[in-house]
């Protein structure tokens, strides 16, 4: 969608009158609580839906009320124990993509049009909307968006060779089981998962002309991070190590499989461990020993307090450190640990940047949009730059306010769209949330839903004068909602 110039010059005065609503001042701290007679909404107070912010994919109104019932607390244990919540809804909705459920060699045949070439985008096609899906419907909020964490944590592109379809095998074989189990087991899957040894250039490592890259993302993303005392020498041994560790062409294609003809069969010498010749178990040693290293301990704990905190609080690493060695590597207690005592805690809360992911799911949420077709969101998010599964280089899609500030104007195009009607398969109700034919009131409604609380009354009247030729009835209510979602107050979590 395009915006005229009319739209476009409205849209920059709306966001221009909301400028100071920035992220260096947190909305949360400033102003009063919910009312749920204004919006209809349960009362819940500002920080904790700026934690329910962190935590989730936007908060939804069932969120805000059942973390109000019960407290915030009680509600990250509640999600933290995702296998108790129904999430039957959404299962039905996911039969649709069978894809889902195939193992490799089903998908390749699947994709294998003999003198057509293959079929490379139905398999990453129902992925990612699967992905979308999880994101916006799920009552698992809290585990839909650590295995987010963790899809960039340990990142596959299926762009590349046979990850188009290799991907849809480790997103439900590796990271989903273990996205809240043992870190040491979710490392372990990984390592053993086709479509990351695909990915690393591993199914082709052979004795003799070892190939490094695995050996060196093992150790500077999964593990011990960049600083964690590896050289040069440790990738070298560990590649090595990893000879022989490949994937199936024929015959249940697509399978780990360990090829002894091509292991290198002397002795290695990996992060002052001698490994003596034992086949596929020399790689398994130095993951077992990768998996509670203290440094991989801080590597992750820093990464997670990142990605919910904001911050990198050195007291609360530290603790999260030692309940990572102490429990070897319960990703659940590690988390109770940033969440209880970092977010739901007095702790001043740091904000952050909200991804694209982020900034569409949780407009798409909070709005309560009903959502039939799911390939023009993953067109925006393409055009946002983080579609899911695509990110390219090993690393995953960026965690930094930094990488996604310079790419607004789609932010922009997606606002206008959705609250017009434009946006095919999904749909709005905005007099659910607009009660009344006061400008002032319905700004303050929408303000409370899109971000916790009203606007401070400066801010909500330059708003107001900026769009005083709207019509109140018909377009001001959309306008105002298109204003706020391009806002830098909705832009910051």
């Amino acid at each position: 969608m395009n915006l005229s110039r009319r739209d476009f010059l409205r849209l920059a005065g709306l966001v221009a009158s909301s400028a100071a609503l920035s992220a260096c001042t947190a909305v949360y701290d400033r102003v009063a609580p919910l009312t749920e007679e204004t919006t209809g909404l349960p009362p819940l107070a500002p920080r904790d839906f700026a934690a329910l912010n962190r935590m989730t994919f936007g908060p939804s109104a069932e969120e805000r009320e059942r973390a109000r019932r019960i407290g915030l607390q009680a509600w990250v244990e509640e999600q933290l124990a995702f296998d108790s919540i129904d999430d039957g809804a959404l299962d039905l909705r996911l039969r649709g993509y069978k894809t889902l459920w195939q193992d490799a060699d089903t998908l390749h045949s699947f994709s294998d049009l003999l003198f057509d070439d293959e079929d490379r985008a139905t398999v990453p096609n129902e992925l990612r909307e699967a992905a979308l899906m999880r994101q916006l419907f799920s009552r698992r909020q809290l585990y839909e968006s650590v295995v987010e964490f963790w899809s960039d944590h340990f990142n596959i592109t299926t762009e590349k060779g046979d990850c188009f379809y290799l991907k849809t095998v480790d997103d439900r074989e590796v990271i989903r089981p273990h996205a809240l189990g043992s870190f040491r087991d979710l490392l372990w899957a990984s390592a053993h998962s086709p479509a990351m040894l695909t990915y690393l250039d591993n199914q082709d490592n052979r004795a003799g002309t070892p190939n490094e890259n695995y050996a060196r993302e093992l150790l500077e993303l999964h593990t011990l991070g960049v600083d964690g005392g590896y050289s040069q020498s440790d990738v070298m041994e560990l590649a090595r190590c990893l000879t022989g560790w490949t994937v199936k062409e024929h015959f249940w294609r697509g399978q780990f499989t360990f090829n002894p003809d091509w292991h290198d069969k002397g002795i290695k010498n990996v992060l002052g461990m001698k490994i003596k010749p034992n086949g596929q178990t020399e790689a398994e040693q130095v993951v077992e020993h990768l998996a509670v290293h203290p440094q991989t301990a801080r590597f992750v704990v820093t990464k997670l307090a990142r990605r919910f905190l904001g911050e990198e609080s050195a007291d609360l690493i530290e603790r999260g450190v030692q309940v990572f060695l102490k429990t070897n590597g319960d990703i659940s207690s590690v988390l109770r640990v940033v969440l209880l005592d970092g977010l739901t805690s007095d702790r001043s809360i740091t904000p952050k940047f909200k991804r694209p992911v982020h900034f569409v799911t949780s407009a798409l949420r909070q709005l309560n949009a009903q959502v039939n077709d799911f390939g023009p969101h993953l067109e925006t998010l393409a055009r946002l730059g983080q579609l899911p599964f695509n990110w390219a280089t090993p690393d995953g899609y960026p965690d930094r306010a930094e990488a996604w500030q310079g790419n607004l104007l789609p932010r922009w195009q997606f606002a206008f769209a959705l609250v017009r009607g434009e946006t095919n398969g999904t749909t709005l109700d905005l007099s659910a949330f607009v009660q009344s034919s006061d400008p002032a009131a319905i700004a303050d409604a929408l303000a409370l839903v899109l971000l916790g609380a009203p606007l401070p009354a400066a801010q909500r009247d330059s708003i107001l004068s900026a769009m005083s030729d709207a019509d109140t009835q018909t377009e001001l209510p959309a306008l105002l909602t298109a204003g706020i979602l391009a806002s830098p107050a909705f832009q910051w979590r």
